[in-house]
């Protein structure tokens, strides 16, 4: 199973493997309290991507079909949150204010399309 927490939001014991899919680390936090067993930096959007995107709504379909495309070049690293979910609970920890439209939502949906 593939979870979607907020970083900022308190680590549970029902996280699992707990995989940071942001380039930069969330600001004011402390790498002991939250608690990741993996900084995976290059399965996020590209900078340009991101900062194009800046969490706009009416951008997302846009930024799903390019993040989407940036993904077809990194099997390594969705395959390995495939491999981690083979054994236990994996939990996409992302930084963004936005709970909707964010790169962990946009990656859950890449993995879950991948499996079909």
């Amino acid at each position: 199973m593939i979870k979607i927490k907020r970083i900022y939001d308190k680590p549970d014991d029902e996280d699992g493997f707990r995989i940071l899919i942001d380039r930069l680390w969330p600001r004011g936090l402390n790498k002991d309290w939250v608690k990741i067993d993996l900084w995976l930096k290059d399965i996020a959007p590209s900078n340009e991507l991101r900062k194009w995107f800046s969490h706009d709504p009416d951008k997302w379909v846009e930024f799903k079909k390019r993040y989407f495309a940036e993904l077809s070049n990194k099997k390594e690293s969705t395959g390995l949150v495939l491999n981690k979910e083979r054994k236990k609970t994996v939990t996409l920890l992302y930084g963004a204010k936005d709970e909707k439209f964010n790169n962990a939502v946009a990656l859950n949906e890449y993995i879950e399309k991948s499996r079909q």
